[in-house]
């Protein structure tokens, strides 16, 4: 593997970049503070092509690889890890309908998607089955040329504003093989919203329950075949829990850089705080961590973009150890700043709020966990 990026690949990184220092660090913690969803902003993110990254280009996508997707979030989420993860559930929406849609639901959804003039949620989560997804309830019963789609989802980033949900619901017998995927409209009658849900953090991307009460939706937008829908809802999971592991890298490099900037200017018993060794060490073990984060995280990129027989498992193996790393870092630089380091206007406590949700959604690191053994046992 090269790990010297490419001239192509330098110059996302660096538009990224650009964007996440001029149109989200500025405002991160005002859209925190006041729970603001940046839906302008996003939109510029889709005039640069950000939002269909890795969508085939006859339809607007950018078609990029995962290496590259993975390499861009972690720019974005260096201005702000809450917007940066929820245009990775985005793009992963949009990849899943890329990859599974027929031709004319591809047509229909994916310029819009990619321009970011329509948003998308991803609703796999049930409030009574969250690690255990093929659990899950809600249920869609053929009627004619339709399907009516009755249940709840819950955690779902995006509801209320997106236009487009990929619901996925029961459509035969109990577990896996009985799950179908589904393209439902953010105006659908009997489609409605629970409240925002106030949370830790990720306050600048709504969080509601999604409800459906007996919709209609067309035969002819359910995505993939009856029964392939939790095959392709853990597929597009497989390229969200890179994503969501980028923008841990991304927020953990932000925090990383105010800590070490911080520990240079502040004085202690007539000292930079810089100068005491064990202050050294820390900072030394927390650029050792973002650089094992990332090396780990473009393994399981290419391993994905390859196709490997393994890329599951390292995507679930990548996301664990990269947000449970990433976390400490953040948590560490916190630490650094001490007192300040509570303070809101020090950016910090911000980022260790949001990214203590990485090591839960995309499937809890304790699943990741599972995915793992099972390979190692063969089961």
């Amino acid at each position: 593997m090269d790990f010297n990026l490419s001239d192509q690949q330098q110059a996302f990184v660096d538009m990224a970049t650009e964007f996440a220092d001029d149109e989200l660090a500025p405002f991160a913690l005002e859209w925190d503070q006041k729970k603001h969803f940046p839906v302008d902003t996003l939109r510029k993110a889709g005039g640069l092509g950000l939002g269909a990254i890795c969508v085939a280009d006859d339809v607007g996508g950018s078609g990029l690889e995962r290496l590259d997707t993975a390499l861009i979030i972690e720019a974005l989420a260096t201005g702000c890890p809450t917007v940066a993860a929820y245009i990775s559930i985005h793009n992963m929406c949009a990849t899943m309908i890329d990859r599974y849609g027929t031709p004319e639901q591809r047509e229909e959804h994916l310029p819009a998607l990619a321009t970011m003039d329509a948003l998308a949620s991803y609703c796999l989560t049930e409030p009574g089955c969250g690690s255990d997804a093929a659990a899950l309830k809600t249920r869609a019963v053929r009627d004619g040329d339709d399907y009516v789609l009755t249940g709840q989802k819950q955690f779902i980033s995006g509801a209320g504003t997106s236009a487009l949900y990929i619901v996925m619901a029961r459509t035969g017998e109990d577990g896996p093989k009985g799950i179908s995927a589904f393209l439902v409209p953010g105006d659908a009658k009997g489609l409605t919203f629970g409240a925002n849900e106030k949370k830790m953090g990720w306050n600048a991307q709504p969080t509601r329950a999604v409800m459906l009460d007996s919709v209609r939706v067309p035969a002819n937008q359910r995505l993939g075949a009856e029964g392939e829908g939790f095959r392709i809802a853990m597929s597009g999971l497989d390229g969200g829990r890179l994503n969501i592991a980028a923008a841990s890298l991304g927020g953990a490099r932000a925090a990383f850089k105010k800590a070490t900037t911080y520990v240079q200017e502040r004085k202690a018993f007539g000292h930079a705080l810089a100068d005491f060794q064990s202050l050294q060490f820390t900072l030394a073990d927390m650029a050792i961590d973002l650089e094992a984060a990332r090396t780990f995280l473009w393994r399981a990129a290419t391993a994905l973009d390859d196709k490997a027989s393994d890329a599951t498992v390292l995507c679930a193996m990548a996301k664990r150890l990269v947000t449970d790393r990433c976390f400490t870092v953040a948590n560490q630089a916190l630490q650094l700043h001490g007192g300040y380091g509570y303070l809101a206007e020090y950016g910090i406590e911000k980022i260790v709020r949001d990214l203590r949700v990485h090591q839960i959604l995309e499937g809890t690191n304790e699943i990741m966990r599972v995915i793992v053994a099972r390979s190692i046992l063969g089961k």
